[in-house]
């Protein structure tokens, strides 16, 4: 991080000001090395290659962790040579593609996928991720002017209230052990009139019918360095008959029920690619240790209850979306 980031920043423990207590070590402008404390309680927090953490290293979401990191680049639009990342950010954000001068807040980054796009449009993005997928993200976008990397906690988050333009929270929500929460703590980052986007699983009976279901009690548990090795397998294994399947009526339903993410036919990726999404996919059902899925009138009533404006809920790319503006 860099010393004017501390700006974006706030104690998550009581909302005081943050202070850097020490720079141990600084490479390209950038504080490597050091720590940051609360001016109001004292806490204490460390910057560990370039990220401020604001949470333990090792947590409940030690499975994304390894899986962003193992695909740091496998869904980012600049390695795939496809438009499928850029394209889902607009649609479901609504935002223009330039906005200069404007902050934007991303809660749950993964990899970064996202954060590439809304960079682009020019905005400061402030970026933060629960697992060490901020690692992954840093070597992608961490070195870009208008992106700072934070790991911090959905509940508890490290930022000024009332503060950023716009917020997204795109493929998180349903890892959370508290999904209505976890909504619940974003609006008050936003300034008045901000921007909020997020989206969320929708709860489908038809999920009990896949292997992924009645697997996951079990691989949820397991050591994520095992159970990728047991997907990068059953995938390598199964791919012959993936491609077989997916040629018949609703062939791609078919393989997913068999714990296979086959996208051919939906997205303009290359074989290599296929099959890169659908380890990564299938490892990502299997290993979140949260998988809480809601319906339209739930999400409906997250933002009214919140008191947000200008309401829109309704089924979309990751299940269910959500956009609204806070009060002026």
């Amino acid at each position: 991080m860099r010393k004017e980031h501390l700006h974006y920043l706030a104690c998550p423990c009581c909302g005081g000001e943050v202070t850097i207590a020490g720079v141990y070590s600084v490479n390209e402008g950038s504080i490597e090395s050091g720590l940051l404390q609360c001016a109001h309680c004292q806490a204490r927090f460390p910057i560990v290659r370039h990220i401020p953490r604001f949470v333990p290293l090792k947590n409940y979401a030690a499975g994304f962790g390894l899986q962003w990191n193992k695909h740091a680049r496998t869904q980012y639009d600049s390695y795939s040579h496809t438009i499928i990342s850029q394209t889902r950010f607009f649609e479901e954000t609504h935002w223009p593609r330039q906005l200069p001068g404007s902050t934007i807040l991303e809660v749950g980054s993964g990899s970064g996928r996202f954060t590439e796009q809304a960079a682009a449009t020019g905005a400061m993005v402030v970026s933060l991720d629960y697992s060490n997928a901020v690692d992954a993200n840093y070597a992608s976008n961490g070195r870009k002017d208008n992106v700072f990397i934070v790991q911090g906690d959905i509940y508890a988050l490290p930022f000024k209230a009332d503060f950023f333009d716009r917020l997204f929270c795109i493929g998180v929500l349903q890892h959370t052990p508290d999904v209505k929460g976890a909504f619940s703590a974003l609006p008050r980052y936003l300034k008045p009139g901000g921007s909020l986007v997020i989206d969320v699983y929708r709860r489908n009976w038809m999920y009990l019918l896949t292997t992924h279901y009645w697997l996951r009690p079990i691989t949820k548990r397991l050591p994520p360095e095992t159970l990728y090795r047991w997907v990068e397998r059953y995938t390598n294994l199964m791919w012959p008959a993936a491609r077989l399947i997916a040629r018949l009526p609703k062939g791609n339903l078919i393989n997913w029920a068999l714990s296979i993410a086959y996208y051919g036919g939906q997205y303009p990726l290359s074989e290599e690619m296929l099959k890169e999404w659908a380890i990564l996919d299938t490892f990502d059902d299997l290993a979140a240790y949260y998988r809480n899925p809601q319906n339209l009138e739930t999400v409906k009533k997250w933002f009214t209850d919140a008191g947000l404006e200008n309401i829109e809920v309704h089924y979309g790319y990751n299940g269910i979306e959500g956009r609204a503006t806070k009060p002026e």
